[in-house]
């Protein structure tokens, strides 16, 4: 019968690093939503495709919050689903040390 093992080290690293992802990603959605301000008249004034050019820029800001969000999901997603692997993998080594004993 083959044995297989799990590095246990290796799967907190995973999430460790997702939520050093995590962390980063919120710093960078905080900025896409503050940071991309476009204040009246920056454009210009007095032409036709004004409106159209701000209308532009608050859908692409738009979608890019609502990519960001979606990212940060999966990604906490998957953090969230690997330490639980951590954790029954950690939990049936215990049982599986203590079973031999």
């Amino acid at each position: 019968m083959a044995e297989y093992g799990v590095d246990l080290d290796a799967l907190d690293q995973v999430v460790k690093e997702l939520n050093h992802v995590l962390k980063q990603m919120g710093d960078e959605t905080s900025t896409a939503e503050s940071s991309t301000y476009l204040p009246q008249g920056v454009l210009g004034e007095g032409f036709s495709e004004v409106s159209e050019l701000y209308g532009a820029h608050a859908q692409v800001k738009a979608d890019i919050n609502k990519m960001m969000k979606r990212v940060e999901g999966l990604i906490d997603t998957f953090g969230k689903k690997s330490a639980k692997v951590r954790d029954a993998y950690q939990d049936a080594e215990a049982d599986n040390s203590m079973n031999m004993k």
